[in-house]
């Protein structure tokens, strides 16, 4: 019995987990002759850390900008690595809930791959790993690497 994989979701935003992540899928990407989504959620938890004064516009853009260029810097450099069927989709809000609910839905992915957080102990007890909150809530296969 072998499972192939036809549409691989990698949740990318910048850290050295998510560089680990972005890696493996060019690999299973390839193995499976897949599709790649990249995917990266602006955080609504970093943007209400901010006071409201101060959240404005101008920050909403910089963080699209950012994640904007993020998603061009590994579709770039997928395409060099012979990759073409690439989509990329930047949203905003909560990771744990829009990559395995909403997104992996709306593109029928059947393979999450995301990086192991860098959390305490203490923080993963707070409030819970991104990585741990997409393999609960997700309706296909997650890979979660590790460093």
């Amino acid at each position: 019995m072998s499972f192939e994989y036809d549409k691989i979701l990698v949740a990318v935003d910048g850290s050295d987990a998510s560089e680990l992540a972005f890696k493996k899928a060019i690999d299973i990407v390839h193995r499976n002759d897949a599709e790649l989504y990249l995917v990266h959620i602006i955080d609504t938890r970093t943007i209400t850390t901010v006071a409201p004064e101060v959240y404005d516009q101008t920050l909403a853009k910089r963080s699209e900008n950012y994640a904007q260029s993020l998603l061009d810097d590994y579709k770039n450099r997928a395409e060099k690595k012979g990759i073409t069927e690439i989509t990329t989709h930047v949203e905003i809000g909560s990771p744990k809930v829009k990559i395995p609910k909403d997104i992996a839905n709306k593109f029928e992915v059947d393979l999450i791959i995301c990086g192991a957080t860098g959390m305490n102990t203490v923080e993963r007890f707070l409030i819970g790993s991104v990585s741990e909150s997409i393999t609960r809530h997700a309706s296909c296969d997650v890979l979660v690497v590790r460093s």
